[in-house]
């Protein structure tokens, strides 16, 4: 095979570990020439952190591989195959921000839902657009494959905007999904006994079953999970409560929910349940905070030399099973069904055919190929069509700078409050980001001189 040249933007992320083992599983497959870890300043001390792991790592492995370090992008993408990104601007303290401002105005915080994921758009897409145009110009072949979150809403951005047709979107949510329905059905995890399609958007999707004789399970695995009555373990996400949904709701609903539907359809209970966190400290973004500092003490181990098994704590588990798997499948043209973020191209019929949804999709060698799901009953239908409304304001607003786009897009937000609730809460935001926020930098100024 080939060797190929991988680069990772946000290379110091505490998941790199779980990349450098989807790596080194798939080294028949995916012959690695040089892996380039490129981070921010900022993060300089993690990524030697982690880069040492990561050679570690290979070389457990018996490979040559060739792990360069850089804080210079610009070198690092110079005649790359592929790019991931798993970054985070503003890093773990932004994220707080995120979380917890939302909460003091009694709003949902969240990382990728409401206020939070609208202002983690607007501080990640500027940056990808920059990639992008470093990209154009220094590997103009390489495929983007994108992990940092709002995924979905950063994908949409490098495709419709950066024009960057190559870019495919990930997350590792699916996967969980997937394997969670054959626990349900008592089916070992590696089997192939099921079929599930997803449909949607990210971290806003359904998802259906089939079995091997063609019978659809998507109720019975409903019961199972779901029901009052129900006796299935059905562990979800470490990063989202696992608050009861209505039963009821979702036995008419006829599909599968993501776990991130508890945000919208258990609203009132997720929010109390966050707002007790938010008094004691106990919000997700500083437990991962806390998470992370105990991660980097193990990786510093120089006899530490595979992926700890508290990295699952993070909430990125599988996440290299999506990324490499992708990688794996469009160089191999392997045809593998995958959940990716990509064009719709039809395959819903209720989405404009260019928006990116989220979809189970066959990955060639010419990207993904998304599977036609056909049209959504109206109970999805119309939560979907004005989700996407709000993710397309959040994009243009990030891009341009525009405020009343920006203000647009929080008062399409289901879980921000609308009126003059939204815009203090979003003025408030726009101050507290203004480090990572020049596209609004005029707005800015003009809030903070009136104060």
């Amino acid at each position: 095979m080939e060797k190929i040249k991988i680069v990772t933007i946000g290379g110091g992320s505490s998941y790199t570990p779980e990349l450098i083992e989807g790596f080194i599983n798939r080294r028949d497959e995916i012959n690695v020439g040089e892996l380039w870890l490129v981070d921010c300043q900022e993060g300089e001390e993690k990524q030697r952190i982690v880069g040492a792991l990561a050679r570690r790592m290979v070389k457990e492995a018996g490979l040559d591989w060739k792990i360069e370090l850089t804080l210079d992008r610009r070198r690092a993408l110079k005649d790359a195959d592929f790019v991931t990104t798993q970054f985070r601007v503003g890093l773990l303290d932004a994220r707080i921000r995120d979380e917890r401002i939302p909460l003091k105005h009694g709003m949902m915080g969240q990382e990728t839902n409401g206020a939070g994921g609208i202002f983690k758009a607007f501080r990640t897409i500027p940056v990808i657009m920059d990639i992008i145009r470093d990209m154009r110009e220094l590997c103009p072949d390489a495929w983007l494959v994108n992990f940092t979150n709002p995924s979905g809403m950063v994908t949409e951005a490098a495709i419709k905007y950066g024009k960057w047709e190559k870019t495919v979107g990930l997350c590792n949510v699916p996967i969980r999904y997937e394997k969670l329905c054959k626990q349900a059905m008592g089916i070992a995890e590696d089997s192939e006994e099921l079929f599930t399609k997803f449909a949607g958007l990210n971290h806003f999707h359904w998802h259906r079953v089939w079995d091997k004789k063609g019978n659809e399970v998507t109720a019975e695995i409903m019961e199972k999970v779901y029901s009052p009555d129900s006796e299935t373990e059905f562990v979800g996400m470490a990063n989202v409560m696992e608050i009861p949904f209505l039963y009821d709701q979702l036995k008419d609903l006829k599909v599968l929910p993501c776990t991130y539907h508890r945000y919208y359809y258990a609203a009132d209970q997720m929010l109390s349940a966050y707002l007790e966190q938010y008094k004691n400290h106990e919000t997700r973004a500083e437990k991962v905070k806390q998470t992370e500092k105990e991660l980097f003490e193990l990786y510093k181990d120089p006899n530490l030399k595979g992926k700890p098994e508290q990295l699952t704590q993070r909430g990125g588990t599988y996440y290299s099973d999506a990324a490499c798997e992708l990688i794996s499948s469009i160089l191999n043209d392997k045809r593998t069904k995958m959940v990716v973020s990509t064009k719709n191209n039809g395959a819903i019929a209720d989405m404009p055919y260019d928006s990116i949804i989220e979809i189970s999709s066959i990955i060639t060698s010419h990207g993904p190929e998304p599977l036609n799901w056909g049209k959504f009953d109206a109970s999805i239908r119309g939560v979907l069509q004005a989700q996407k409304a709000m993710e397309e304001l959040t994009i243009e607003a990030a891009i341009t700078g525009d405020y009343g786009r920006a203000l647009q897009a929080f008062m399409s937000n289901p879980l921000i409050k609308h009126g003059e609730s939204a815009q203090i809460l979003l003025d408030e935001m726009l101050v507290e980001n203004k480090k990572y926020l020049p596209q609004f930098a005029g707005k800015i100024h003009e809030l903070e001189e009136a104060k």
